[in-house]
């Protein structure tokens, strides 16, 4: 594509955003203007159109190549030849895509700072209030319960009174768990207890999560569901439990926005579920994926409990998030110190002798001092390269891990790229993150985000056990 002039619409504040690319052409980042609003024809001025799209698995990512794929990207590529056919290069309106988390896609649109959301955005009363709909890409789509093959058995929707069920917050899954619990409500059956997942969890992330068994039950449409369980063994798929059957997913704009509208509706209606291209894109796109392993069975949460002491003691010792160093052990060793690995480090915190004497914690053979020594480590290696950055102490600490594991100067590097490309060098998660899997691959990505999720499994069993000396239900929130 005709590479656009820029500098006539520089403005104090921007976005990362990425150009529409063909099946050959990989990443490219650009900045663009933050706030901006206007229908198409003013789009068609500017020659841009901003779609704001979630990083993901299935809708968008970016390959080992570092080319953009999923399914949200090829869909949207295709309203691009759409609206261009026929047209001279010098007169092409191009789509710039603006990766952004499921919570925050509904309000960056209102906010000006994206044109379109292409996203399996279900319509729902609420989100008719902010924004318009295109004619929907698939109807009468079934929100069905998902549950870990380790979790007990469902036998209908009854079932979940009580259950805790983890999805992202911002998801229309919500809105149905609530009708369900009016339901249950008038049975005088105890709700289904909402636990909320980070904002930035798409439902694969959750998904693998489940099928993990770092949390029993979660709701998703049943395509996903239909496209993940052949890659993800361990899920159970409750076909007869649907929570709700008539949910249409559409791409959303902002409101007064008529010409737009017009030509997504034209697009979408020739390439929904059920055209040949709707129906090739939604089967595309699975691959393999290194999956997290289950951080909750009973062995594991086992030896989870004979060491949380032990961290939690080094935590308070080197003020550092202890459970988060509990899921660095996690993944490092299944927090088994008999663990040695080909290179020679040592236990739970997989430490080579050479750190540990220069740690000076005494016998990293031991468990306890093995421990001491790989927190020590990291506070060492967050207060060296991190503590003055303009971080939070969550983004210090993911940093730090994947310092750990790919290196500090690689990841200074990759820090200054993603700066000169419009992403937050500050901010790992669909950051420094995609500079990351563009230039180093996937190993630590996954490490990382491995961590990350066995953190988030990891307070959710404190919840629990806390929960269960209180004897409250468990969860961040309860939908009634």
């Amino acid at each position: 594509m005709v590479r656009l002039m820029w500098v006539l619409l520089l403005l104090s504040s921007f976005l990362p955003m990425t150009h529409a690319a063909t099946d050959d052409q990989p990443l490219k980042f650009d900045t663009q203007i933050n706030t901006v609003f206007g229908d198409y024809d003013v789009m068609k001025q500017r020659r841009i159109i901003r779609v704001l799209i979630p990083y993901s698995k299935t809708f968008y990512f970016i390959d080992n190549n570092g080319t953009q794929r999923g399914i949200m990207l090829e869909l949207m590529q295709q309203f691009d030849k759409q609206i261009n056919k026929g047209l001279k290069p010098s007169q092409k309106t191009h789509l710039v895509f603006i990766p952004t988390a499921r919570d925050q896609l509904i309000p960056q649109l209102i906010a000006g700072r994206g044109d379109v959301i292409a996203a399996n955005l279900t319509i729902t009363p609420e989100r008719e209030k902010l924004v318009d709909f295109s004619t929907p890409l698939v109807t009468n789509v079934p929100e069905l319960v998902i549950a870990s093959n380790k979790a007990p058995e469902l036998k209908n929707a009854d079932s979940l009174s009580g259950q805790s069920v983890f999805v992202n917050p911002s998801t229309s899954y919500v809105s149905s768990i609530e009708t369900l619990n009016k339901s249950l409500a008038e049975k005088k059956l105890p709700p289904v207890v909402v636990i909320k997942a980070p904002g930035n969890f798409e439902p694969e992330d959750i998904l693998e999560m489940v099928n993990a068994n770092l949390a029993d039950y979660t709701v998703v449409d049943r395509y996903l569901a239909i496209l993940w369980t052949q890659i993800y063994p361990n899920l159970v798929v409750y076909e007869n439990i649907t929570l709700r059957d008539d949910s249409s997913i559409a791409l959303a704009m902002r409101k007064n926005s008529p010409l737009l509208k017009a030509q997504l509706d034209e697009f979408t209606a020739a390439h929904k579920i059920g055209t040949s291209f709707g129906n090739q894109q939604v089967y595309k796109y699975l691959r393999n994926t290194k999956w997290v392993k289950d951080a909750r069975s009973q062995a594991e949460l086992e030896k989870f409990h004979q060491v949380t002491e032990i961290f939690r003691k080094y935590g308070e010792q080197y003020n550092v998030d202890w459970l988060m160093m509990a899921a660095q052990g996690y993944q490092e060793s299944r927090l088994d110190q008999t663990v040695r690995s080909k290179s020679g480090a040592i236990g739970v915190m997989q430490v080579l002798p050479t750190t540990g004497k220069e740690l000076k914690v005494g016998d990293i053979r031991l468990i306890d001092p093995n421990i001491n020594a790989g927190v020590k480590y990291i506070r060492f290696m967050r207060d060296r390269y991190f503590a003055d950055e303009k971080m939070t102490d969550l983004n210090k600490l993911l940093f730090t891990f994947a310092s750990y594991n790919a290196g500090p100067a690689k990841i200074a590097r990759l820090r200054k790229e993603a700066a000169t490309k419009g992403l937050d060098p500050n901010i790992w998660f669909n950051n420094v993150e995609r500079i990351a899997q563009l230039r180093i691959g996937n190993e630590t990505v996954q490490y990382v985000s491995n961590i990350f999720k066995y953190y988030v499994a990891y307070q959710l069993i404190m919840e629990q056990a806390k929960a269960r000396k209180a004897d409250t239900p468990p969860g961040a929130s309860k939908v009634e």
